[in-house]
């Protein structure tokens, strides 16, 4: 390298297929201003390569075995900054892309995103910027511009609930499927039926329609006015 020779981005691979994972290594390989040092198969190997090889970049599947995208992502985050992460998504509506954006990750790409792509996001998130298409950023405002779930009342939880459990709890008394109430919190809906789990659990609660009176008669929601 030259001086005044830019280094090249020390990327890490994080897909579970490995076909994809193989393609997008060997893609990489032919761009210049990019050198893959690593490739995980699932989050837990990202987080490991993150520690041991310290790259700039992880370009980061989010659906993956044993620890997701998502989490992985959160734990780089917090345990090594210095490195950014991009999201590789297949569809652009991903359900857990701004979890993922909420997580830390700095990037979005979808797998068939091209070399020039590639580079652009790669330079993005490094250079400080958010390496972001137009309409992502649009979509993530009007998230970020939604209002937040009504609060539970300021008591103190019944039956041991945690925060979550009881906004959960409150957003099943209001109506909503589990589908609304993991867009609403911008969760998965496995996140939601865990939480629905432990609730029932802690109450002895057996049905939603128990859980809605149940709901009421602690307070945790109001009936709507006449």
């Amino acid at each position: 390298m030259t001086e005044g020779e830019k280094k090249p981005a020390r990327v890490v691979v994080a897909d579970d297929q490995t076909v994809v994972r193989e393609g997008i290594v060997m893609l990489l390989g032919l761009l210049p201003g990019v050198e893959v040092v690593g490739a995980a198969g699932d989050g837990e190997e990202a987080v490991r390569l993150v520690g041991e090889l310290a790259p700039d970049v992880v370009l980061m599947d989010l659906r993956m075995p044993r620890c997701d995208g998502v989490e992985a992502t959160r734990r780089i985050r917090s345990e090594y900054p210095a490195t950014q992460v991009v999201v590789l998504t297949t569809f652009a509506d991903d359900e857990s892309l701004f979890p993922a954006l909420r997580a830390g990750a700095r990037g979005y790409l979808t797998k068939d995103a091209g070399g020039d792509e590639i580079v652009r996001a790669v330079e993005s998130v490094l250079s400080g910027d958010a390496g972001l298409s137009p309409s992502i950023q649009r979509r993530l405002l009007e998230r970020l511009s939604q209002p937040e779930p009504a609060p539970a009342a300021a008591t103190e939880a019944p039956d041991g609930l945690t925060a979550r459990e009881t906004e959960v709890l409150v957003l099943i008394a209001e109506g909503l499927t589990n589908q609304e109430i993991a867009r609403k919190l911008h969760v998965s809906t496995a996140t939601v039926k865990t939480h629905i789990n432990n609730l029932f659990a802690k109450t002895g609660l057996k049905d939603r329609a128990q859980a809605v009176r149940y709901a009421y008669g602690k307070g945790l929601v109001r009936p709507p006015a006449d």
